[in-house]
């Protein structure tokens, strides 16, 4: 159970799994909405309108989920303070580079429904967070850079190329943003690409000690069954000689006798 779950009333648990899936359909669309006319710059007006009005809609259904769902938490201050990045994406809609940040209930869907393997989910998770980072810090650097004087970012594909450097923490520097509003994205693709890496390096981490540790399991495993394979055949030639022993002792008995 998640700190966010734990927070929720039977009601409200109920609310969740229902509405998980209608709210990353949203997202998606969400997505579609916000990244259709960066990478269309040329769109026509009521095009461009319709995606505007398409985000705003979905902007109003997470802003229902979110006061819903602090409705129905059991305690509500500890509900407001595990969905901060909920209430961030909320509170600030004009900030573009924040509205994206609706996109976190995708990963979390995907976590939840993940392989029951650990490993598994560890992958899919860091895999399908690496992918939307990447892609959604291109179209909120791309947004905030295509235009401007002196600008570098001027493309989808300097965008893409800028984001996949700094989340590696490369960092090449032939492509950087120069607006405000490009470098706090820059800075939140820092942070996103530091926490990426820990958490990489961590899975890797386990992923070797699980295997170490499987392998001496099995060797031991192997050692056991060996031993108790050595101790069936011990209690075997215990049991043949104890029945040798009746039939020996008669005859040493009668040679004693004979010589005698």
């Amino acid at each position: 159970m998640t700190n966010t779950e734990a927070t929720e009333t039977p009601r409200g648990a109920i609310w969740l799994q229902r509405t998980e899936y209608p709210l990353a359909v949203a997202a998606l669309l969400f997505l579609g909405a916000y990244a259709w006319p960066i990478l269309d710059p040329a769109m026509e007006y009521p095009f461009r309108r319709a995606c505007e009005i398409v985000v705003y809609v979905m902007w109003a259904l997470f802003v229902v989920d979110y006061f819903t769902r602090l409705a129905l938490a059991e305690r509500k201050a500890s509900f407001v303070g595990h969905n901060l990045i909920d209430l961030i994406a909320l509170a600030l809609p004009v900030l573009r580079p924040l509205r994206l940040l609706r996109l976190v209930a995708l990963v979390r869907i995907l976590n939840r429904k993940a392989t029951v393997s650990l490993h598994g989910r560890v992958a899919i998770y860091v895999g399908f967070s690496a992918v939307l980072i990447i892609f959604v810090a291109a179209l909120a650097v791309l947004d905030a850079e295509r235009g401007k004087p002196h600008a570098n970012i001027n493309g989808f594909g300097d965008a893409l190329w800028w984001s996949a450097t700094t989340v590696t923490t490369v960092g090449y520097g032939d492509r950087y943003p120069l607006t405000e509003t490009g470098r706090f994205v820059a800075v939140g693709l820092m942070l996103g690409g530091i926490a990426l890496i820990g958490v990489v390096t961590a899975s890797i981490a386990s992923w070797l000690i699980a295997r170490v540790r499987d392998v001496e399991t099995s060797a031991e495993y192997r050692l056991s069954q060996r031993l108790e394979e050595v101790h069936q055949e011990i209690a075997e030639l215990k049991k043949l000689v104890v029945a040798m022993v009746p039939a020996v002792a008669p005859r040493t008995t009668e040679a004693a006798e004979d010589s005698a």
